[in-house]
């Protein structure tokens, strides 16, 4: 504990933590003052990220950047889990799909890119396993073929049932956590040597003990969840104040501010040349959201939404995460990284900011 706050007293960051019991009084004080709560939430929700940026960066050093970055990556999920289940009793079936089409774009184009950017200003070319980077991205592929093919068929046959597509969709989803859980058996157990990280990174101040990183890790997760809830139900509102379209909040805003804590992590492992620990975070939360989390999201619709949920995304959002998987395949092969990168991976996910920011996709 003595450690924790040592870290709080240091880091002029983590004293935005006093946000955290200011964002739930104002919720219950003044719940229709959406624009505040909203403002609230995101300052609260940054130096939560920092702690568990922190915190995250001690366990990687007891078990390794590889189950380090899954760790945070599942931790980190659970905000957009949060965030699409919030929505998803709400019936706001757009806004959940474009926070998943978002979190895996913004994943695996604006964490990684920001990690390459980031890293690559403080050191000439970084390196990282390619085989771990490539086993994700491969898997994100996979995702992208099951998100596809809803899309094209309804694009193609305009009659098709709505009971076919539910269907599909939950066939779909039933194999996509299969490939998810095979994936980390993979990894994790029957081939774990082949995903070490590349062993040249600075390690800087010693890790907390392993207790309290675990504690901390829980305690945060936790309080993370709550602030999202708060931004959820004012976000909507307070896009229209600022003038944003509800695609851009969805496909943007959602999940920037749902990665937060991932992103924290991840550039924090990028600036200490620990790349490995980077890249699984961002390329291992997007793969999670196409395989696990989606895909759960349908499943539980039948219980929790006002009518099930389909796998059937615009064309605009599988165009993006085709591409988007695409580029993160490509710049992620050969298993090295300059600053220069990172700004090109950047540069593709601006253009996609800027699309929605300016036509907005049509509800379907």
């Amino acid at each position: 504990m003595n450690a924790l706050l040592k870290e709080i007293r240091q880091n002029p960051l983590l004293w935005l933590l006093v946000f955290v019991p200011v964002v739930f009084a104002a919720a219950k004080l003044r719940p229709e003052a959406h624009t505040l709560l909203f403002v609230l939430s995101v300052l609260a929700i940054v130096p939560l990220a920092g702690l568990l940026s922190h915190a995250t960066e001690s366990v990687a050093a007891k078990t390794g950047d590889a189950v380090g970055g899954l760790l945070n990556a599942t931790l980190g999920n659970l905000t957009e889990l949060v965030i699409a289940l919030t929505a998803l009793r709400a019936g706001q079936y757009m806004l959940v799909k474009a926070s998943i089409a978002g979190a895996i774009v913004t994943n695996s184009l604006f964490m990684l890119g920001a990690s390459f950017f980031l890293g690559g200003m403080r050191y000439h070319v970084q390196e990282f396993n390619r085989i771990g980077a490539r086993m994700q991205a491969g898997l994100l592929f996979l995702a992208t073929v099951a998100l596809l093919v809803p899309s094209a068929v309804a694009k193609v046959d305009a009659t098709a049932a709505p009971a076919f597509m539910g269907k599909l969709s939950v066939g779909l989803s039933v194999l996509l956590i299969v490939a998810y859980a095979l994936g980390m058996l993979f990894s994790l157990k029957t081939h774990r040597e082949l995903f070490a990280s590349v062993e040249h990174g600075e390690h800087g101040e010693a890790p907390w003990p392993i207790g309290l990183a675990l504690a901390t890790l829980a305690g945060v997760t936790v309080l993370v969840a709550l602030v999202s809830e708060v931004f959820v139900e004012s976000v909507q509102q307070a896009a229209e104040a600022f003038g944003m379209t509800p695609a851009f909040v969805g496909f943007i805003i959602v999940a920037l501010v749902g990665g937060a804590a991932e992103m924290a992590s991840a550039f924090s492992g990028a600036r200490k040349n620990r790349l490995d620990l980077s890249v699984g975070i961002a390329l291992g939360s997007a793969t999670q959201i196409a395989l696990f989390v989606a895909p759960v999201l349908v499943l539980v619709s039948y219980g929790m939404g006002p009518t099930p949920m389909d796998l059937q995304f615009w064309p605009g959002a599988v165009l993006m995460i085709f591409i988007a998987t695409m580029t993160a395949s490509l710049v992620t092969n050969s298993g090295r990284s300059t600053w220069f990168v990172g700004v090109s991976v950047l540069m593709v996910y601006l253009i996609f900011a800027m699309t929605l920011y300016l036509l907005p996709p049509r509800s379907q």
